[in-house]
């Protein structure tokens, strides 16, 4: 800076010094006073100095003869400012204070005329605040509006889109100053006083100390939410404003400062809804602003923007991006003429070429087994989000492209044929699309299916093939069926024996038509048999109570078909069909089915999308073998014999996902959810997991809002576990089946 060796001696107002009002219309830069002090040096240290290029603050004085750096009586506030408010002028220049005031704002009127739309900057804390930006910067605060705003256009000037944005520009050049909204607020709100900036700081110590230990969950109320660090002079992020600490903030005030680049850890702010960053220096934005779904308003004025990128679609909540004073390339600024932000958005995201993949998801083998061995059983569990629910409204950050189900099925039919699993249960699946594709294009894969809808579909007439339900396949090489069912979890709440329907099993459960499917398989080779379940239990959060009775009534279901299941004869027939006789692929002979003496014995497998994470009274209800009358989730309401004796099963159940350290992170990966929903789980008195399909790519989601995407095509990912049937004791095989005259060849 050039203010050299007085730099630190500026308090409040800081030094004056005489202006010279002759031949300054055409001078750049005016050379400071004479006088018997210490010249200025250019190279004297300045906190708020650029690092980048230093050489072009060279040559400027103390105060510009532009106006740029222009002294107010008042110093952003500073009269009623508790820091700043009692500092005390230099005891060797005390005779110029008043004078100087007076006529330092002469220059600035004198100057009007100069400046042009150029609001008048006070610069706060660092009091030289334009000397060390660089040179185009100062041609770019001159003008007013820099060489990307539509102010040579007439046509564009009279379009209503870019009348928005210059009213948005104008109300952000106001905001000029350290922290001025911050005090704006202050000012306007009763009986609020400045905090001292140690007092500040100790409290966001303490804040940050509190949030961090908290696991995740609030402790206490925000009492604050937004974060202006405005005029600052700011060259670079601090990389605290970025961690957990800070992810409540809604609003981060960050213009008239040096930034000449955004941190892509800004996309960690999920819950953003205005960024201003306006008056900056900026050349591009982060592709993991497209993180920050929430936005409303960006406004990203006077930087040196000229093109924005496509991640930017992702903000399908926006609605104003500020790119007034940036030199937009054409295409972009004529969308914006077009239809404003919405359009611009629309056309960014909807143009957005396919990024590179993931890394693939890594195969976790928990326990070696042979590739030759019949008796293992790998399993697929995948809500693949119904073509009705996904539409623009929902998912509006996802290209429409890619929310087509043509492009969705195809991706979801890849993925099921890479895997390759023994058992697959398919969640959000309609009738038309079982019918017409999966169905026919898994049975090429060698599966078999049975499917079953959601109650609704009965009374919906030519409709009803949209109506979502659970389909369930099976390789036909290894298992032959025995039995299917279909449970409507609502019809079975109130048809349980003895049971009196309350009012409230009534109005909120019977009412729902979440269903499951039951499929019992049998191994052609080894005689085990497997209780396949296909779930999915109802969404809403505020009905914690009716996902628990409808998990409550699946597992009494279950228990009785365990328990019928035992006495289901061998089966007769186990040959596996031949197209013809040239098909001469070598098939094991069929072993003896195995006979079971309880329902417990036989090794079962629930799979589904059941919309309630752990801890929940679901996930309770599974791993605990039942749940009491007085569970919370039940909020006090009349389920008959539940509400006062509980719920309880017999079946010893684990999720597979519980074998490794680390449970997925997520199942379901949307902007304003991400948990895990979907489960395998599995009796572990007869079965072991040996192997999992691991999580995704961490560092392919830090520029991934939500799915569906160009790589995953449903909000929900699937999950895969392998397992091994355990061998018991008291199963004995069961008389020798006979299989026809061709088992004797």
């Amino acid at each position: 800076m050039a203010d050299g060796a007085f730099r630190f001696h500026q308090p409040g107002a800081g030094q004056f010094y005489p202006t010279q009002h002759n031949n300054h219309r055409n001078q750049n830069r005016a050379t400071s006073p004479s006088g018997g002090r210490r010249p200025f040096t250019n190279d004297t240290p300045s906190p708020s100095r650029s690092p980048v290029n230093p050489s072009l603050g060279h040559n400027f004085t103390m105060y510009s003869q532009n106006g740029y750096q222009t002294q107010h009586g008042l110093m952003n506030g500073a009269q009623n400012h508790q820091r700043y408010g009692n500092l005390q002028m230099p005891k060797y220049q005390p005779q110029h204070h008043v004078h100087h005031n007076a006529a330092q704002h002469h220059v600035q009127h004198h100057h009007a005329g100069q400046l042009g739309h150029q609001h008048t900057i006070s610069s706060g804390g660092f009091p030289s605040a334009t000397p060390h930006l660089p040179s185009y910067a100062h041609e770019h605060m001159q003008n007013g509006n820099g060489n990307g705003l539509p102010s040579d256009d007439a046509d564009e000037l009279d379009n209503e889109y870019w009348r928005e944005q210059r009213h948005f520009w104008e109300e952000s050049k106001e905001m000029t100053g350290q922290h001025h909204r911050a005090k704006t607020v202050a000012q306007h709100s009763k009986g609020v006083n400045y905090v001292p900036l140690g007092a500040a700081a100790e409290d966001l110590q303490s804040d940050s100390h509190r949030t961090a230990t908290s696991n995740g969950q609030t402790v206490s109320k925000q009492t604050w939410d937004e974060l202006d660090l405005g005029g600052q002079g700011l060259c670079a992020l601090s990389p605290v404003l970025f961690n957990p600490s800070y992810h409540f903030l809604k609003r981060l005030d960050l213009m008239y400062n040096q930034l000449e680049t955004l941190p892509p850890e800004i996309g960690r702010l999920r819950n953003l809804e205005y960024l201003d960053v306006s008056f900056n220096q900026l050349t591009e934005l982060p592709e993991e602003i497209g993180m920050l779904t929430n936005l409303k308003h960006l406004l990203l004025f006077n930087n040196h923007i000229q093109t924005l990128c496509y991640e930017l679609g992702f903000l399908y909540k926006l609605e104003m991006l500020g790119v007034y004073g940036n030199p937009l390339e054409q295409g972009q600024r004529d969308k914006i003429t077009e239809g404003g932000t919405r359009k611009l958005i629309e056309y960014l995201r909807e143009s957005m070429p396919e990024p590179p993949p993931p890394r693939e998801r890594e195969w976790h083998q928990l326990e070696e087994v042979s590739e030759t061995d019949v008796d293992t059983i790998k399993v697929l569990n995948y809500n693949i989000l119904c073509d009705r629910y996904a539409t623009q409204q929902q998912y509006g950050y996802v290209p429409e492209r890619v929310l087509g189900w043509g492009f969705r099925k195809t991706l979801i039919l890849e993925e099921i044929r890479e895997i390759n699993a023994d058992i697959v249960c398919l969640q959000e699946l309609d009738r038309c699309s079982y019918d017409d594709f999966f169905r026919g294009e898994l049975s090429i894969s060698g599966y078999k299916g049975y499917y079953a809808q959601k109650s609704r579909a009965e009374t919906l007439g030519d409709n009803a093939k949209f109506v979502d339900g659970c389909g369930t396949f099976w390789k036909d090489k290894k298992y032959v069926l025995l039995d299917t069912q279909h449970l409507v979890l609502g019809r079975k709440a109130v048809e349980r024996p003895g049971a009196k329907a309350s009012a409230d099993m009534l109005n909120r459960v019977w009412q729902r038509d979440d269903i499951a499917t039951v499929v019992f398989l049998e191994n052609r080779v080894t005689g085990s048999r497997l209780i396949v379940v296909n779930a999915h239990i109802y969404w809403d959060p505020a009905f914690k109570d009716v996902k628990l009775i409808q998990a409550a009534v699946l597992m009494e279901e279950l228990q009785k078909l365990a328990d019928k299941y035992t006495k289901v004869p061998p089966a007769t027939n186990k040959q596996v069909f031949r197209f013809s006789d040239a098909d001469d692929t070598p098939h094991p002979d069929p072993g003896p089915s195995l006979a079971y003496t309880s329902g417990t014995q036989i090794p079962l497998i629930i799979c589904g999308d059941f919309n309630s994470g752990a801890g929940s009274a679901v996930y309770d209800l599974f791993t605990k073998k039942g749940m009491n009358a007085e569970h919370a989730d039940l909020d006090g309401r009349d389920y008959g014999a539940f509400s006062r004796a509980g719920m309880q099963h017999q079946f010893t159940l684990k999720s597979s996902y519980g074998a490794i350290d680390e449970e997925m992170p997520f199942t379901n990966y949307t902007p304003s959810f991400v948990d895990v929903l979907d489960y395998i789980w599995y009796s572990s008195n007869s079965l072991r997991v040996v192997g999992l399909l691991g999580a995704v790519d961490p560092e392919y989601l830090k520029r991934v809002p939500g799915f569906p995407n160009f790589h995953f095509p449903s909000d929900h990912i699937a999950i895969v576990a392998e397992f091994k049937v355990e061998k018991q004791r008291n199963v004995q095989k069961a008389v020798e089946a006979d299989f026809g005259p061709s088992s004797k060849k």
